[in-house]
């Protein structure tokens, strides 16, 4: 007997309105903030925090071709095109808050961590798809925003492109090396991340190894863990203390990670305490950059319903397919073919 069935009508609520908060995971939980605001100046509060940068336009047309959906059948629903955003957490060195996290004293921020989210027409199911910071690439040249470009880099590291050209050049970047163009951007950094995790009261994971890294500050034994902010951050960067100590290993801590977030989201009563439901919220967007397709509650909203009908176990997580690099041991490059046919596979 399922769940909803011992629980009747009542309980199928509570699991439908589970599930939702699991498919729309952090977007639909900011979204979900309009609620909070009788009052204007929330709402303000909340839509004001969110930054943007105006990527279609920096970039032009020059650019892989959108998804096409073919017309559906008369009697079914239009189709939803499918959609693909590229998710950089930013490891920030500027301002006191994200050196307390281990941002370091220098200026400037690399992208540490670079998902493609890839949602299907329909938008019923997802894949995520990981790419390792190290990996080898040929960065393309990119406009500044002063003006002029920066020029083409062969065999630099791919977490390259944000520190030098910002998401701009990141989004070229990742465009330019996976043919999949890229409809949304969504940046999160150090601090946000960890105030996020905090304002769900802390988030729940289990390690399968031991983990001893001095350069994240991390010492763990195996087994569960519920972890704060500060903490969950540090697994999130965590790579010397596991496996070879490559980023591959870090990638599966940040992908097992994200799914224990979207777990707690899923567990957190939100929508009956309007004060937690508001400090998730303002964590969220105050630490989001976005296209200027997604930078306002409205928009968020908008993404937040039309993901509604997308389970969490229809949420596929892998990694690009790479090799080690000829040139580095401490590298890789992608591996094909394939690493081309995943990225045909999600046009």
């Amino acid at each position: 007997m399922t769940r909803d069935e011992e629980h009747g009508e009542d309980g199928a609520r509570a699991g439908r309105r589970s599930r939702a908060l699991k498919a729309a995971g952090i977007t639909l939980a900011a979204a979900l903030a309009v609620g909070v605001g009788t009052a204007g100046w929330a709402y303000w509060r909340l839509d004001d925090n969110i930054k943007s940068v105006d990527i279609d336009n920096a970039l032009g047309d020059d650019r892989p071709a959108r998804a096409v959906v073919a017309p559906a059948p008369s009697a079914s629903p239009p189709p939803t095109e499918a959609m693909n955003v590229l998710v950089l957490g930013s490891d920030s060195r500027s301002g006191e808050e994200n050196q307390e996290l281990g941002g370091g004293d220098s200026t400037g921020a690399r992208s540490d961590t670079a998902m493609v989210v890839h949602v299907d027409a329909g938008r019923t199911t997802a894949t995520v798809v990981s790419i390792p910071r190290d990996t080898l690439v040929t960065r393309p040249s990119c406009p500044r925003s002063g003006g002029g470009s920066t020029s083409v880099a062969y065999g630099a590291m791919f977490n390259t492109a944000y520190s030098i050209g910002g998401p701009v050049c990141a989004v070229k970047t990742v465009e330019s090396i996976t043919g999949v163009r890229m409809d949304h951007y969504v940046e999160v950094d150090f601090s946000g991340f960890a105030k996020l995790v905090d304002a769900l009261g802390g988030v729940t994971v289990t390690t399968d190894e031991d983990i001893d890294d001095d350069d994240s500050h991390l010492h763990l034994k195996a087994g569960v863990h519920h972890l704060n902010g500060a903490r969950a951050l540090a697994l999130a960067r965590t790579r010397h203390g596991i496996g070879d100590g490559s980023d591959l290993g870090r990638i599966g801590l940040q992908q097992k990670l994200v799914k224990a977030l979207l777990a707690q989201i899923a567990s957190t009563d939100l929508l009956t305490s309007p004060g937690r439901l508001y400090g998730v919220a303002d964590a969220i967007t105050g630490s989001l950059t976005t296209d200027t397709g997604l930078d306002s509650l409205s928009e968020l909203t908008e993404l937040g319903r039309s993901l509604k009908g997308l389970r969490s176990d229809h949420v596929r997580t892998v990694t690009m397919p790479v090799v080690t690099a000829p040139s580095d041991p401490n590298r890789v490059v992608a591996r094909e073919p394939a690493a081309g046919a995943l990225w045909k596979s999600l046009r």
